[in-house]
C-alpha cells in the first residue's frame, strides 16, 4: 500500500469557457475590487482587442496596465511591474497572459508585500538548496494583494503557488513559493487562446504533458495523483493534434486547458517532479530556451534514462500516450515530432559548451535530485545532457 498526502492551494474558483472579459468583471465586483491593476503580454496588448475588451468591461475599476515582460520573468521586469502597481495602489492582480506574465503576477503580489524596491529585496524571498541539499523556503508570510490569472499557454503555472523569477546577474531562474501566491481564480477562456502562436501553443501543451508524465513516474506519486495524471495526459494527446490540425477547434482547445490544469493538481499536492523539470528550469533561466521547448527536448530522454535503472513506473505513461507495450521514451518522442516541435538541445541553440553549468546548476534546482532515477552528481545530468545533445 502505498500513503500519501495532498497540499491544496488558496485557489477558490475556476471558470471554463466564458469571454474573459465578462468574467473578469464578475469576478472583480464580488470582491469588491476597486484598483484592479492588468499585468498583460505585449503582443496581446498591442495586437489584438482583446486587453483594450477588459478595461472597457472593468470600467472604473480598472485602476492601470502594464505589458513589457520579457521571458522567464527577469527581476528587473517584475520589479518595473511592482512598482506600477504599488504606485496604481492596486487591490486585485490579473494577468493576462503566457508562463512569464503568470509568474510575474504572483511574484509582483509578494513583492507588494514585503515591501520590495529593488532588485536586491529579492534575495532574502526566494527558495535555495543548501549543502546537504535540503530545499530550503525563507517564506513566513504571504501576498495581502489578490491575483486573478488567464493564461493563454499550456505551461500551467496559473494553477500553482510556485513561481520563478530570473536572477539576471547569475543567470539563474529562482523560485518563490507561498500558499496565497496562488491566484484567487483561474479564467479558461479558449477563445482568447486563438492569438497564441502555433508554437508556443503545442510547445507549452508538452510541456503540461511532461508535468503528467513526470508525476506517472514518480517513485513519491499515489493512486490520486496518478487518475489526475493519467487523465491529463490523455486529454492533452487528444486536444494538441486537434488543435494543429484545426486552429479554431475551441473545444480541443479547453481539453488541454483542462488537461493542463489536471497535469498541475499532483504538482500543487506535493508530487515532485525530476530531471526533465530541474534541467528544464536552467534551460529556460540560464540558456534562454523557451519553457515548453525545454519538454519537447528533454522529456523523452529523462524518461530513457530513467528506464535504464527501472521501468516499472512507465507502462501507465506508454498507455496514456495511447501506445501501450511500447517504450514510453519512443511513444513520446512520436507525439512530440509530430506536433512539429524540436527534439534535441542543439535545435534550440544550446551547445555542449553550456552542458556543465547546466549540470552544476540543475543540482541547486528544487527538483534535482528527485528523479526516480537517483541524481547524485552533475556527471548523472551530464549523460542525460549528452543523450539530448
Amino acid at each position: 500500500m502505498r500513503s500519501g498526502a495532498l497540499t491544496f492551494t488558496a485557489t477558490e474558483k475556476v471558470i471554463m469557457g466564458r469571454p474573459a472579459a465578462e468574467v473578469i468583471a464578475e469576478l472583480a465586483a464580488e470582491r469588491d475590487a476597486v484598483r484592479v491593476f492588468l499585468l498583460v503580454g505585449d503582443t496581446l496588448r498591442r495586437d489584438t482587442g482583446e486587453i483594450a475588451a477588459i478595461e472597457a468591461a472593468l470600467g472604473r475599476r480598472h485602476a492601470a496596465t502594464w505589458s513589457g515582460m520579457r521571458p522567464h520573468a527577469p527581476r528587473t521586469d517584475v520589479l518595473t511591474a511592482t512598482l506600477a502597481a504599488r504606485e496604481a495602489k492596486a487591490d486585485l492582480i490579473v494577468t493576462v497572459g503566457g508562463g512569464s506574465v503568470t509568474d510575474a503576477g504572483k511574484i509582483v503580489a509578494l513583492l507588494l508585500a514585503h515591501g520590495v524596491t529593488s532588485v536586491e529585496g529579492f534575495e532574502p524571498l526566494h527558495i535555495y538548496v543548501d549543502p546537504d541539499g535540503q530545499v530550503i523556503n525563507p517564506l513566513k508570510s504571504g501576498p495581502e494583494v489578490r491575483v486573478i490569472c488567464v493564461p493563454t499557454t499550456l505551461s500551467g503555472g496559473e494553477f500553482n503557488t510556485l513561481s520563478g523569477a530570473t536572477d539576471e546577474g547569475v543567470q539563474h531562474k529562482q523560485g518563490y513559493d507561498h500558499r496565497a501566491m496562488a491566484p484567487v481564480a483561474v479564467v479558461l477562456d479558449p477563445a482568447l487562446t486563438r492569438h497564441t502562436p502555433e508554437w508556443l501553443w503545442l510547445s507549452t501543451g508538452v510541456r503540461a504533458v511532461d508535468h503528467a508524465v513526470e508525476t506517472l513516474a514518480s517513485m513519491q506519486s499515489n493512486d490520486f495523483a496518478d487518475g489526475m495524471a493519467d487523465s491529463a495526459l490523455r486529454l492533452l494527446v487528444e486536444g494538441l493534434p486537434r488543435v494543429k490540425a484545426d486552429p479554431s477547434d475551441l473545444d480541443a482547445r479547453l481539453k488541454c486547458q483542462v488537461g493542463a490544469w489536471q497535469s498541475m493538481i499532483s504538482i500543487i499536492g506535493g508530487v515532485p517532479m525530476g530531471a526533465s523539470h530541474a534541467i528544464g528550469h536552467i534551460l529556460g533561466g540560464t540558456c534562454d530556451v523557451p519553457h515548453g521547448y525545454t519538454s519537447c527536448v528533454m522529456s523523452p530522454y529523462v524518461l530513457a534514462w530513467n528506464a535504464e535503472h527501472d521501468a516499472s513506473r512507465q507502462a501507465r505513461i506508454s498507455a496514456g500516450l495511447g501506445s501501450p507495450g511500447e517504450s514510453a521514451s519512443v511513444a513520446l518522442d512520436r507525439l512530440i515530432r509530430g506536433l512539429g516541435m524540436p527534439r534535441t538541445l542543439s535545435e534550440v541553440g544550446v551547445s555542449e559548451d553550456r552542458f556543465q553549468q547546466i549540470a552544476d546548476y540543475t543540482l541547486l534546482d528544487i527538483w534535482g535530485r528527485t528523479n526516480p532515477r537517483p541524481v547524485s552528481s552533475a556527471d548523472d545530468i551530464l549523460q542525460i545532457l549528452r543523450k539530448a545533445a
